[in-house]
C-alpha cells in the first residue's frame, strides 16, 4: 500500500535507497507519444546526488532504462516500465542504526506501522525513491505539453530567512538552473549559498521553500470536493520527504486580506473569461480557473545533522548518537525537480479525467 498515484494517469513506484534498484510503472499514458529519452534523463540529471557542492556527494547517475511499453520510440498505450541501478549505496554507514531511532527520520514510526524496517538510508522513506517519480514525471511532461501546451516550472524562492522575489509569469527554466542553488535571482541566489555553506561547516542542516508555476492549465480540469485539483496537488506535494506544508495562491498571506482586496475580478479578454490577478493561485472550487496554477511547498531542514543527539534504541534505552556519512546540508536544490513532479502527475492525472466525463 501507498506506493502508487493516479486513477487514469496511474504510477507506481518500487525500490529503497540501498536495495539493488529503483523503478516506476506508469500506467495510462496515452499511446503515440514520441517519447524524448534525452528530455527525460535530463529531468534526472537535475534530481540527482553529487551535481554541486551544495548537495550530497553521493554519485548516482540514474540511468533510466525504459524496459516497456515504448516501441519505435513511440508509447503503446500500455504500461511503461522505468528502471535505474543503484551504483554507489554504502549500506555499511548504517550498521550503527540498526537498533536506533534517528531523530527527525522514519525509524521509529516504520517500526511502529510494519514491526521490521530497511534501515539502510531509510529505505522507501529515503528521498532516493523520488528519482522513479521524476522520470515517471518527465513522460507526463512531455505529454502534457504536446497536447495542451502545460509548462511546469519550479525554483527555490527561500532558504531559512533569505528569500527571492519571483515572479511566476515570467521565470524562465534558464534563470533557474543558471544557478547551484536554483534561485533564479541571482544575488539572493548567491547570499543562500553563502548560508548553506555556513550550515554545512558547522553540522547543520537548513530549510526553505520551493515555489513553482503551471502555465497553460485550462480551465476545467479538477473535480469536486474531495478530488479537488488544489487538494491533490496538496497531496502530491506533501507525500515528498521533508515536505511539511503547502501553499496555493496566496495561501496563509491571504488570511491578512479581506475579501474585498482579495477576491479576483473576473473580465473578458475577447478569447476567454479570465482574472485580473491570480491571488486564488489558479483554482476555484477546486477546479482549474484558466490562470497559471501557482504554488509553494515548504521543506524542513534535512533530518540527518552531524552534531550529537539524544535519542533511545528499539528496547527503549538512552543513546547518544552523531551521524556519519553524505547527506544535503539543503533539500531545497533538488527539492525543485520533485515539485515540478508532484505538479506534472497531478496535472497529468486530471488532464484525463477532465476529457474522461465529457
Amino acid at each position: 500500500m501507498g506506493s502508487s498515484t493516479g486513477r487514469l494517469f496511474r504510477v507506481t513506484t518500487f525500490g529503497e535507497s540501498h536495495g539493488d534498484a529503483l523503478g516506476a510503472v506508469v500506467e495510462g499514458c496515452p499511446p503515440g507519444l514520441i517519447l524524448d529519452l534525452g528530455a527525460l534523463q535530463a529531468d534526472l540529471d537535475r534530481r540527482r546526488p553529487g551535481q554541486s557542492k551544495l548537495v550530497t556527494p553521493r554519485k548516482e547517475r540514474d540511468r533510466v532504462r525504459v524496459v516497456s511499453g515504448v516501441f519505435e520510440g513511440r508509447t503503446t498505450g500500455t504500461a511503461i516500465g522505468l528502471l535505474f541501478v543503484n551504483e554507489n549505496a554504502h549500506s555499511k554507514s548504517y550498521d550503527n542504526v540498526r537498533d536506533l531511532y534517528r531523530p527527525g527520520h522514519a525509524d521509529y514510526t516504520y517500526d511502529a506501522r510494519y514491526g521490521h524496517r530497511d534501515y539502510r538510508g531509510g529505505g522507501r522513506a529515503s528521498a532516493r525513491e523520488t528519482a522513479a517519480r521524476v522520470a515517471a514525471a518527465g513522460i507526463a511532461r512531455q505529454w502534457l505539453s504536446a497536447t495542451h501546451g502545460v509548462e511546469v516550472i519550479g525554483w527555490v524562492e527561500r532558504v531559512e530567512d533569505i528569500e527571492a522575489a519571483v515572479d511566476p509569469e515570467a521565470v524562465t527554466r534558464a534563470q533557474v538552473e543558471a544557478h547551484p542553488t536554483r534561485c533564479p535571482i541571482p544575488a539572493v541566489a548567491d547570499a543562500m549559498a553563502e548560508r548553506i555553506t555556513a550550515v554545512r561547516a558547522d553540522g547543520d542542516t537548513v530549510g526553505g521553500v520551493v515555489g513553482a508555476v503551471a502555465r497553460g492549465v485550462p480551465a476545467g480540469w479538477g473535480d469536486p470536493v474531495f478530488d479537488k485539483l488544489d487538494g491533490e496537488l496538496a497531496k502530491a506535494c506533501l507525500s515528498l520527504p521533508a515536505c511539511k506544508g503547502f501553499e496555493i495562491g496566496s495561501g496563509f498571506a491571504g488570511t491578512y486580506m479581506r475579501g474585498s482586496a482579495h477576491n479576483d475580478p473576473f473580465f473578458h479578454d475577447g478569447e476567454r473569461v479570465r482574472t485580473r490577478s491570480n491571488r486564488h493561485g489558479g483554482t476555484l472550487g477546486g477546479i482549474s480557473s484558466g490562470e497559471s496554477v501557482i504554488i509553494r511547498a515548504a521543506f524542513k531542514p534535512v533530518s540527518t545533522i552531524f552534531k550529537p543527539q539524544e535519542t533511545v534504541d528499539r528496547d527503549g534505552n538512552p543513546v547518544t548518537f552523531q551521524n556519519k556519512g553524505r547527506h544535503d546540508p539543503c533539500v531545497l536544490p533538488r527539492a525543485v525537480p520533485l515539485v515540478e513532479a508532484a505538479m506534472l502527475l497531478t496535472l497529468a492525472d486530471h488532464a484525463l479525467r477532465a476529457t474522461a466525463i465529457r
